[in-house]
């Protein structure tokens, strides 16, 4: 993680890279921009660049964690679950204005323990249902959006316990940096060259047209079957909006995804990274499928808040993304636990419980919810993506004519 780049560069490069590659703002362009309040001289750096894009004007939203907490342990359901319609209303101005939006993504993975629950599923519910139609467009590629990550006092103090805070503060900025590219003198290049890196892989996919995936790692216990819908389209690196211009939805990226058939997936599969959901962890954690179904799952911590996503809608229990990320991955090499989902998997093959991206099947960007239920993908108002990758965990791709083509080999790309 050597640079001759200063942290000034570093963290400028971050901001223009989300401007420019991760949303492609194109100019007139409206952009809103969702961060913590700690992250705010980033937001407004994200801003500037933004503007000197040429973007007609930019919003900045802010959350605050700690008052969300507050808001659980004080306030009563009905106030938790009301959603204001001028919330409603700003979410789908987003669709309707072809509006960019940039979310910055670092919450400390300690901020809700303690909290009920049954508030934080009823809140999920009730914003899921509010947010519908923005959910959709962000599912179907109709907006560009992108998520990135800035450090926090709270998340890189779970990273790095031993360390004062500003030494952890500084030590994850480097490693922000590092996964992003930020820390070379032309992230931009680089960010084109690696894109171009998944394009093979991705075509092979494709053309192989896999009819089942076979997983298994003894050291976690996974032992899975994963059905693939007929007509599947694999995807990787950046995305082409429906407005025809590409954009990278997450920054860094590593993973090659699809979507699995929601009803043939059945056996063990088992987490390998804990998982951060509505600001409670689980960690050590698996599930047992039958016809795509989860029948049985366990959590050495955060069995509640595990239960409550796979109750938290319909399709909840049920997977909507499959996704390969090789174990000796840039990420993965940092030997950091970043307790992010947006690094972790990246680090990790992985897959998602509730909805499928529509992209990932033929046509299934212009099918009605009841035609992709039909296409086998799974439709859901959540999105929530675990890790299960391990060093010796193999998969096996199976064709229609049931010949086997080995995929990984210990955890990595089998060529």
């Amino acid at each position: 993680m050597n640079s001759t780049l200063t942290f000034k560069q570093k963290k400028n490069n971050l901001a223009h890279l989300a401007c420019s590659l991760g949303v492609n703002i194109q100019p007139g362009q409206t952009l809103v921009v969702n961060a913590p309040v700690e992250s705010a001289d980033f937001a407004r750096l994200v801003a500037k660049n933004a503007f000197e894009l040429g973007a007609k004007d930019v919003s900045i939203r802010y959350n605050d964690e700690h008052f969300s907490r507050l808001r659980y342990d004080h306030a009563d359901l009905e106030a938790l679950t009301t959603i204001p319609k001028w919330q409603q209303d700003r979410l789908n101005d987003y669709v309707d204005q072809n509006t960019a939006v940039i979310s910055i993504y670092a919450e400390d993975p300690d901020v809700m323990k303690g909290v009920d629950t049954s508030k934080v599923l009823a809140a999920t519910r009730a914003a899921q249902t509010a947010g519908k139609r923005y959910q959709e467009a962000v599912m179907n590629d109709r907006i560009r959006w992108c998520v990135i990550s800035v450090p926090t006092a709270g998340w890189a103090h779970k990273i790095f316990p031993e360390l004062p805070e500003d030494l952890a503060v500084s030590k994850l900025w480097d490693a922000i940096f590092y996964t992003t590219r930020t820390d070379l003198a032309d992230p931009v290049g680089a960010w084109q060259a690696h894109n171009q890196s998944f394009e093979k892989r991705v075509n092979l996919l494709n053309q192989h047209q896999f009819t089942e995936f076979i997983y298994t790692s003894p050291s976690s216990g996974t032992d899975l079957h994963v059905g693939m819908p007929k007509n599947h389209v694999w995807a990787g690196g950046s995305e082409i909006a429906q407005d025809g211009v590409s954009f990278f939805p997450n920054i860094p990226t590593e993973e090659i995804f699809c979507a699995p058939d929601k009803d043939r997936v059945n056996g063990t599969l088992v987490s390998t990274h804990p998982l951060v959901y509505n600001g409670q962890l689980i960690d050590h954690f698996q599930f047992t499928f039958k016809n795509g179904v989860v029948t049985d799952f366990s959590a050495e911590q955060g069995y509640d808040a595990l239960q409550s996503l796979l109750e938290s809608c319909p399709g909840s229990n049920q997977l909507g993304e499959i996704s390969f990320v090789p174990y000796d991955s840039p990420i993965q090499n940092l030997g950091i636990l970043f307790y992010n989902t947006l690094f972790d998997e990246n680090a990790s093959c992985h897959f998602a419980l509730g909805a499928a991206y529509p992209t990932c099947v033929k046509g299934g960007q212009n099918m009605d919810e009841a035609a992709l239920k039909n296409a086998g993908l799974n439709v859901s108002d959540t999105h929530v993506d675990f890790m299960v990758g391990a060093s010796d965990l193999n998969i096996t791709g199976v064709k229609a004519d049931g010949s086997k083509i080995p995929i990984f080999i210990n955890g990595n790309w089998a060529s």
